[in-house]
Parts: C-alpha cells; structure tokens; sequence
C-alpha cells in the first residue's frame, strides 16, 4: 500500500537528485531525511515527507548539535551542549566568559595560571556570586612544579568556594592538590555509589599521564592528606575505589603547553587504554574521553566527535571573542595567523625543566628571543658565565635592560610573593639565572594581554594552528571582525557546523552522491 498525504494536507515535496538539491536537503538537520531510488533504481536522491513504499531505502533521523557528544556527558555537568570553553591561562578566559557559556547552557573554565593568588580569589568570588544557582562553570588548575605551595593554595580554595568544575592541566605527576581536589567531598549515595562534589575534566597529551587520572589516586598520597587533615579516612577509602577524574580530555596540537601531537592517534589510544583501565579497576561508571587541541573548524569538531569524543574543548580560537581579557592588537595578530603561523618557545612556569609551549610567530619575534634565554640558560651556569657579547645581546634585544636592572625587578616581585625564592636565587646562580630569564618569559604574556605598544614585537601569544584554520573559514562573513565574535557565537557556529558536516558524511556512507559544497558550512551571525 502506498503512503499517501492526509486528505487536505500539502503533497510531500517531490525527491531531489540534482547536486544543488541534495546538498540543500542535507544541511536540513533537524527533519527526517529519506534516500531514496530514482526511476531507473540506480540513481539516489533524497527527499522528505510521506513516500511511496518501494522508493525509500532508507531514512536518517533529525540531528541536533546537542546529541554530537556523550549524553552522559551533558548529563553529569548540567549541560545542554557537549562544548567547553578552554581555560586560557593568565585570565584570558575571563570570568566574563564563563559566566556567558554557563548562562548559554554550556560549560566554562576560568584561566587561573599564572595569575597571583588574590586575581583568582577575586575571580572565584565573582564567579561563585554570579553563578551560584549553577553547576556548569569551573576554574582551571594548573600544574606549578616550581610553586607547588600555590598549587595547593589554590586548590584549597576553589573547594572551600564550592567550584563546582576544576579542570587540571600541564600535570605530568599527581600532586597532593590534584588529589585533594578529586577527593574531597566524596561520599556514597542513598543507593550505594559514590558521588562526587567536585568533578575534574583533567588535560593530558601522553598515556602515562592518562593512566595516572584513570587510575585511582595512590595510597601515599591519600594517606598523606588524611596525616594533614585535609581528607578525612571515609574521604580516602572512597577515593581509592574511584578514577582521579571522570572526565579526561585528551589535549592534542593545542596552543599553549602542548606535545603537539594529532587528535587521530592521540584519542584512539588514550580511548583504548581508558576501557583497559576500567575493566582492571572495575569501575561503575563509564569514564568520558574529550577532545582538544586543533578545534578551529566545523570539520575539526566533527572529527573529533566521529573519534568518539564525549565533549570537545575549544581554546585559541576564544582568545579573539570579545570576553577574551586580550589587548585588540593582540587581537589583531591573531586575526591574521594561518595555520603555520606558529612556534615553540620556551615555558615561563617550567623554564628549568626545558619545557615548551606553542606560540603565534607572526608579528612578534618573542618565540625567537625565548629560545634565546632558553639556549644561555642551558649552555651556563650562572649570568656572570654568559659571554659579554651575548650578553650584550640579550640586554639590548631581548630584555631591553640589564641583567642588574632585572634582577632588582625580579627581586621585588618574588619578595611580595614567595621570599624563599630570594634566598634561593642568592644561594643558586642557576637559579637566579631562571628568575631573570623568568621575567621576561612572564612579562610578554602581560604585555600581550595590556597591549603594551612598544613591546609588540615582544608579545607571548598562546597559539595552535586551529587559528589559522578558523580565521580561513570565517573569512568574508560575519565572524570575520572579532567585534562580532561571542565566545557562545563562536560555539554555537562550530557545532552547528560540524552537526552539518555530520549528516553531510551519513548520507555519504549510504552512498548519495553528495557535492563537495555539502560538506561545508559558512558561519552566521546572531539573528
């Protein structure tokens, strides 16, 4: 029997097979959609509403942005999308910009590294003020090898405020502050499960770090906090049946700290080694894998959702939107990267470890003059060893002051913030070498973030190649001029761009001839 329209209802609209017609029917993600057979039975087209039996081969569901990821997922945190705003460091993820990702149903994380104790205080009371009816909102947790006393002040704070999300990054050993903040608070339930607090979404780009959050939190530690009387015993024993995080996003060829390693290998085997883990430890609870790191487009966030991506996580791109606390020429640089645009430099809070993060190279020549520091710094023992010419150098070049000049302002800061590294530094030429070579490294992020004019050429901008794969996208619309970028704009276009591309490459694997216009999408501005 045929399906035929109601009596006074309009006729279903007739299959299309030309290209422009099927890419028209495939950005319609929120309707049913039919592939469907020609009159010779060999050519497909698509086509909607009721169809007579025998044309149909088959039939795609609505998709909706909000189904790309994890349910479980949007269900833990309290969201609506599969979507999270980065926690870009030195506060260039705003409180403002968390406050308009939780308000647009959606999650957030203020970038607490490297700012001083009383900025994060200040930005978790506004946060907690403003959002207090709200769970989906965080402050990050970074790793600070050389202030570890910081990293656990800070810690303590964000759950004695109730910081509903931490998210952990740059760790690449547990700390006490990264267990307390997964521990305390646990408890079980009225049906027996542990319920956590506080959530941690934690960032790794290697499998032993992975396997560390995976893992339940070792017993030294646990028992040192519980020695401390900062967990109690109950707090310990639950914290020793559970995963570290629940949330893992795996961090690929992100701006920032980064190993730049590719989302296609990285997730897979972090994927993988999370189903070995819950299967050893046996878990109740599925743990989540997120992705980061080279999210620039529609295709990227569809890419990363076919992994098998619960959430995804976006980052440089967010520094142009107009919550970003970045100067408008910082800005601007940005706006004019391309993919390749980009370097390695030397990383202020682990500069004695030779760790690098990823950098804009266009404009600014600060990922040259760090590499320089980087090189002194390893090749002497002290700043009385440089040689005078390339000391010379690096006064007139890269410092603009001498090394004395620096010191003295070096001096200062870690007096008012931690003395102990004063006496240290007179202690250890070496490190009072770091301390010096530090400011620099310091200062060119604030400069950026000011827009210190005369120190352009000298701004640390956190950068991917996901910049430059943004700006080649929104080139020509809307989106173009960062005055028109909202961080929740930015989202709401690459998800549902990439719920586009999705349904764009379904259809393809049902063998419609779709044009290659199908598998873009040009991003929009508000209504």
């Amino acid at each position: 029997m045929s399906v035929l329209a109601a009596p006074g209802t309009p006729a279903a609209p007739p299959p299309v097979f030309s290209p422009e017609g099927i890419a028209a029917l495939a950005r319609r993600i929120r309707e049913p959609v039919h592939v469907v057979s020609g009159p010779d039975g060999r050519e497909l087209g698509l086509a909607t509403g009721p169809r007579p039996d025998g044309q149909v081969l088959g039939t795609l569901p609505p998709l909706y942005p909000e189904w790309l990821g994890g349910r479980t997922f949007c269900e833990a945190h309290g969201v609506r999308f599969p979507y999270v705003a980065g926690e870009m460091a030195n506060g260039i993820a705003t409180t403002r910009m968390v406050s308009a990702m939780a308000r647009a149903e959606m999650l957030g994380f203020f970038g607490a590294g490297g700012l001083a104790y009383a900025d994060v205080e200040r930005a978790v009371h506004t946060l907690a003020d403003e959002l207090r009816s709200r769970t989906n909102w965080g402050v990050n947790l970074i790793h600070s090898p050389a202030e570890p006393a910081l990293e656990l002040r800070v810690a303590e704070l964000l759950l004695r405020c109730g910081v509903p999300r931490i998210s952990a990054s740059a760790f690449m050993e547990l700390t006490p502050a990264v267990v307390l903040c997964a521990a305390r608070g646990l408890r079980r339930g009225a049906d027996g499960e542990i319920v956590r607090r506080t959530r941690m979404l934690a960032k790794v780009s290697r499998p032993e770090v992975a396997e560390r959050f995976l893992s339940p939190a070792p017993a030294a530690l646990l028992d040192r906090l519980v020695a401390e009387g900062r967990l109690t015993p109950q707090e310990a024993d639950l914290a020793a049946r559970v995963p570290v995080a629940e949330d893992i996003t795996v961090e690929a060829d992100s701006g920032g700290h980064t190993d730049n390693r590719p989302l296609s290998v990285l997730l897979p085997r972090i994927a993988q080694l999370r189903s070995t883990l819950t299967r050893r430890f046996g878990y109740r609870r599925p743990v989540r894998i997120g992705a980061a790191g080279g999210l620039g487009t529609p295709d990227a966030v569809a890419a990363a959702f076919a992994l098998g991506a619960s959430y995804v996580v976006v980052g440089s791109v967010n520094q142009t939107a107009t919550e970003a606390g970045l100067s408008d020429e910082a800005k601007a640089m940005l706006c004019e990267a391309d993919v390749a645009d980009v370097a390695m430099a030397p990383a202020a809070d682990m500069f004695e470890l030779g760790v690098t993060l990823q950098v804009l190279s266009r404009g600014t020549m600060f990922a040259r003059r760090a590499g320089k520091l980087g090189a002194a710094y390893r090749a002497h023992g002290s700043l009385e060893e440089i040689p005078p010419a390339v000391r010379a150098s690096i006064e007139r070049d890269v410092l603009r002051a001498s090394f004395d000049e620096v010191w003295r302002r070096t001096r200062a800061f870690w007096e008012e913030r931690d003395p102990a590294e004063v006496t240290r530094a007179e202690a250890d030429p070496k490190h009072r070498m770091a301390l010096v070579f530090r400011w620099y490294l310091g200062s060119s992020s604030r400069w950026a973030i000011t827009g210190e004019a005369d120190r352009r050429t000298d701004y640390q901008i956190w950068c991917g190649p996901a910049m430059g794969a943004f700006n080649g996208w929104v080139a020509g619309t809307s989106l173009a001029d960062p005055a028109n970028r909202s961080v929740v704009l930015i989202a709401l276009n690459l998800l549902e761009g990439a719920a586009v591309l999705t349904r764009a490459h379904q259809l393809r694997t049902y063998g419609v001839p779709l044009p290659s216009e199908a598998f873009t999408y040009i991003p929009g501005g508000p209504a």
